[in-house]
C-alpha cells in the first residue's frame, strides 16, 4: 500500500519491528536494480504494491524460475540461471482488499516487449480518418466496451483502401487496426482514462485516480490515441507473459488482507481467494452523519447546487472536500469555484506529486479539496484546531461511483477516529452512470423524486457490478485455459 511505504520511510513503524527482531524492507519504483529488489524481499517483512509484486514475479518466471519439474531438472543438470528477486509467495497481508483482489482484478498484468514489424506510424492516421467515416449500426456495433465490424463495415473498408500498400491488403491487419480506433474515438476520453502530460499518454487507473506510469495500451490502441493527440509515437508492445492477480494472490501459502468495504464482495472473495469476511467494529463509536441525498435536474444545476453549499459550509469554516469521478470533472467543478471566487486545492492525476501535502491540509480550517478516487483509500485526514468543534470534515459526493463500495471509501474519509463528520451526495441524470440504466433516465421527468433517482443509482450499480463480476469469472477462466495449454512447454 502507498500509504504504509511512506509510513516505512519516516521512521515511523520501523523501529518497533527493529526492536522485536525484525527486518524491514521496502520495494519502490525507483529502485534501478535486481540486486535492490532482493535484498529488500529478503527481509523479514516487505512492504510493497501489488503491481511491484506481480510484475517482479513474471521477470522471475521469464529469467527460468517457473519452479516446474524441468526447471528443476535444468538446475541439477548445472543450468545456470538468473538469480530470482522474489524468495517465494509466502505470507502475503493485502491492504485495501476490495480494491487489489477485486477491482484490479478486471485486468492481467502483462510482461510486455517491443514488436519489430509493427504498423508504421501513418498507418494510425489512416486508420483514424477511416474509422471516423464509419457509421455504428451500418458499419460496426458496440456493446458496453466491445466494438465488432459488421460485414458491411468489412466490405466498405476493403474497398475504401484497396489501393493503399500491402499493410492494409491483408484483412487482419486492416480489420484489426480499424476495430482499434473504432475504439480510440468512441471509447476513451482525454482526462477521464488518460492524461497528455509533457509529451505522453499516461493511463489513468480508474481505481485510485493516479497515472499508472511505464503502463501501455495493447495492439496499437496506445499508438493511436498518441495519433489522436499528436504526441510522438512509443514502441508497439507485446505480451510475453502475463498473470492474473486471481492466479498470482491464490499462489501464497497464507493470505490475509484488510478493508473497510468488503461486505458486498464477500461472496466473491471466498470462492475466488478462500477468503472468509469477518467484521471487526471500531474502536470508537462512528460519529458520521448521513445529510441525504439532493436530487438535481441536470448537471449544471447541480454544480451551482455544489458551490452554493461550499459557500455556506465555507462561511463557518467548516473544511470541505468534494469527490469526483474524473480529472475532467474535477477540473470543470474546479472553474466553478474559482468563479464563486473561492480558493481551493485540486488533487487529481496531474497533481499526484504534491498528494501527501494536499490531503494533509484537507482537514484545515477553511479548506477546501477537490479530489478524485486518489483521496479515497487509505488516508486519515487530520482534523485543525477547532474543526472537531465546528462538525468535522464534510465530504461532498458530487456524483455517485460505479460500485457502491467507492461511494463509501469516498463518505469514509469523515468522521475518522471517532472524530465528528458529515457527507451528502448531489445527483442528477446527466451522471456517468446514467448510461448504464435506462431507469434513470426518467429523472429528468421527475427530478424531485429523491426515491425513485436513488432506487435508480443503486439499480445501475449492481448492473455494473454483475458486468464486471463477470469479467473477472472469464479473465479468471481463460487464464487457466492458457496456463493449462502452455504446462507442457514449462511455461507455467
Amino acid at each position: 500500500n502507498r500509504d504504509y511505504i511512506s509510513i516505512i520511510k519516516t521512521d515511523n513503524i520501523a523501529p518497533l519491528y527493529r526492536e522485536l527482531g525484525q527486518s524491514v524492507g521496502v520495494v519502490t519504483d525507483d529502485m534501478q536494480t535486481p540486486a535492490e529488489r532482493r535484498a529488500a524481499y529478503a527481509c523479514d517483512i516487505t512492504y510493497t504494491t501489488n503491481k511491484q509484486i506481480g510484475f517482479d514475479y513474471l521477470r522471475d518466471r521469464a529469467g527460468g524460475h517457473t519452479r516446474s519439474r524441468l526447471d528443476r531438472l535444468l538446475q541439477r543438470c548445472g543450468e545456470t540461471m538468473q538469480q530470482p528477486v522474489l524468495r517465494g509467495l509466502c505470507f502475503g497481508i493485502v491492504d485495501e482488499a476490495d480494491s487489489v483482489l477485486i477491482d484490479e482484478a478486471t485486468t492481467p498484468l502483462i510482461l510486455a516487449r517491443a514488436v519489430k514489424n509493427s504498423p508504421a506510424p501513418e498507418h494510425y492516421g489512416v486508420a483514424l480518418a477511416c474509422a471516423a467515416r464509419l457509421q455504428q449500426g451500418r458499419d460496426y456495433t458496440q456493446h458496453d466496451r466491445r466494438i465488432d465490424l459488421t460485414p458491411h463495415g468489412r466490405e466498405y473498408i476493403e474497398k475504401l483502401l484497396s489501393r493503399l500498400d500491402a499493410f492494409w491488403r491483408r484483412r487482419d491487419n486492416r480489420e484489426g487496426l480499424i476495430e482499434q480506433a473504432l475504439r480510440t474515438i468512441n471509447l476513451y476520453v482525454r482526462d477521464q482514462h488518460y492524461l497528455v502530460i509533457d509529451g505522453k499518454v499516461k493511463i489513468i487507473d480508474a481505481n485510485t485516480g493516479r497515472c499508472l506510469d511505464g503502463r501501455t495500451w495493447e495492439r496499437g490502441l496506445h499508438q493511436l490515441i498518441e495519433t489522436r493527440e499528436k504526441v510522438e509515437l512509443t514502441p508497439v508492445t507485446e505480451a510475453t507473459d502475463r498473470i492474473s492477480y486471481q492466479q498470482l494472490f491464490s499462489r501464497y501459502l497464507r493470505l490475509g488482507a484488510m478493508t473497510g468495504t468488503a461486505a458486498e464482495v464477500a461472496p466473491e472473495l471466498l470462492t475466488t481467494y478462500k477468503l472468509k469476511v469477518v467484521r471487526v467494529d471500531s474502536h470508537r463509536p462512528s460519529r458520521r452523519t448521513n445529510l441525504g441525498t439532493h436530487v438535481c435536474a441536470d448537471t449544471e444545476t447541480k454544480l451551482r447546487a455544489i458551490v452554493e453549499r461550499v459557500k455556506q459550509l465555507h462561511t463557518s469554516g467548516q473544511p470541505v472536500l468534494i469527490g469526483t469521478r474524473s480529472v475532467a470533472s474535477s477540473e470543470e467543478l474546479s472553474a466553478h469555484l474559482t468563479a464563486a471566487g473561492l480558493n481551493h486545492a485540486v488533487l487529481n492525476a496531474r497533481h499526484d506529486a504534491r498528494e501527501a501535502e494536499i490531503v494533509a491540509r484537507a482537514g484545515q480550517r477553511g479548506q477546501i479539496t477537490i479530489a478524485t478516487n486518489m483521496a479515497g483509500r487509505g488516508t486519515d485526514i487530520e482534523l485543525g484546531s477547532g474543526v472537531a468543534a465546528l462538525g468535522g470534515l464534510h465530504v461532498i459526493v458530487s456524483s455517485p461511483n460505479d460500485a457502491r463500495r467507492l461511494d463509501r471509501q469516498l463518505q469514509g474519509r469523515c468522521g475518522r477516529q471517532g472524530d465528528p463528520g458529515s457527507f451528502e451526495t448531489y445527483i442528477s441524470p446527466d451522471d456517468e452512470i446514467v448510461k448504464h440504466v435506462k431507469a434513470l433516465k426518467r429523472c429528468r421527468v421527475h427530478h424531485e423524486t429523491r426515491i425513485l433517482c436513488n432506487a435508480a443509482v443503486r439499480l445501475a450499480q449492481r448492473n455494473i457490478e454483475r458486468k464486471q463480476r463477470f469479467m473477472r469469472k472469464r479473465l479468471a477462466r481463460s487464464e487457466e485455459q492458457l496456463g493449462s495449454a502452455l504446462a507442457f512447454a514449462a511455461i507455467r
